[in-house]
């Protein structure tokens, strides 16, 4: 169960409660603008640099609300890695990929 709080509404901000876990936010007020023939949000650099939003985000209808999400990217530099470790010779097998009593018949 999600229970709000408000707080001190004059400046935006507002209390919620999730689990015990009490998180301030701040409310912010964006405009909705023509793009072409759609229309869209424009967020300021702040934001993007803050909550790291490059070319795209995740959006989750939920409830009434609209989430941003930002894109996780769990294998972000993983090709470096690779890399490093075969220059290092740190890429060999730890097991034997073909036992002894396999059989290719």
């Amino acid at each position: 169960m999600l229970a709000y709080i408000a707080l001190n509404t004059s400046l935006g901000k507002y209390v919620y409660c999730d689990n015990f876990v009490i998180t301030i936010e701040k409310i912010m007020k964006v405009s909705i603008i023509k793009i072409g023939n759609s229309k869209g949000l424009r967020l300021n650099k702040s934001i993007l640099e803050r909550y790291n939003i490059r070319d795209a985000v995740e959006l989750i209808l939920e409830k009434g609300r609209i989430i941003l999400k930002p894109l996780d990217q769990p294998r972000k530099g993983w090709d470096e890695a690779f890399r490093t470790m075969h220059t290092n010779q740190d890429d060999t097998l730890l097991i034997v990929d073909v036992f002894e009593d396999e059989s290719f018949d």
